[in-house]
């Protein structure tokens, strides 16, 4: 009787090789690359929903200023837009809300949206016509004279 002998087993090998790894961090940098902007331009578009929250709030509270008074200005300017009022009752989030006291008169007015540190370059304003304007600077978004504009590449038609 004879024995047959099996042939040595390599042993497999484990782990990853170079190319594994380099294919593995090409497709995390390009998720990335597509993940990253798409992310920000998200938390930009929430920074700039507290603008529309502090000029509805202050629009507002004019109407019920010129209801209770048949006008817009008392003295020098309206209470919700007076200027001694401290800035953390104007403070919305990122934006801070007033009113010029030249664009207050009996019957019109003209609310201010000015962004904070990370949305500076955004300005919004109402009035008592319900006319919105978008200004603005940063790179991708629109500036408009008739609409608020808050996502990036947004149009003003």
């Amino acid at each position: 009787m004879t024995q047959h002998r099996q042939p040595f087993l390599k042993a497999k090998p484990r782990g990853f090789t170079l190319i594994e790894v380099m294919i593995t961090v090409a497709i995390i940098g390009i998720l990335a690359a597509v993940a990253i902007p798409a992310y920000t331009d998200y938390v930009v578009r929430g920074r700039l929903s507290s603008a529309a929250t502090g000029l509805s709030d202050m629009k507002a509270r004019m109407e019920q200023h010129f209801q209770n008074n048949r006008t817009y200005q008392t003295g020098v300017t309206a209470p919700p837009c007076d200027p001694s009022m401290p800035e953390s009752t104007r403070k919305f989030e990122n934006f801070v809300v007033s009113c010029a006291p030249a664009a207050v008169t009996a019957t019109t007015y003209t609310i201010t949206a000015q962004g904070l540190a990370p949305v500076a370059d955004f300005t919004f304003t109402i009035n008592h016509q319900d006319v919105r304007t978008t200004t603005t600077s940063r790179t991708g978004y629109n500036s408009c004279g008739t609409k608020w504009l808050m996502k990036k590449g947004e149009s003003c038609t």
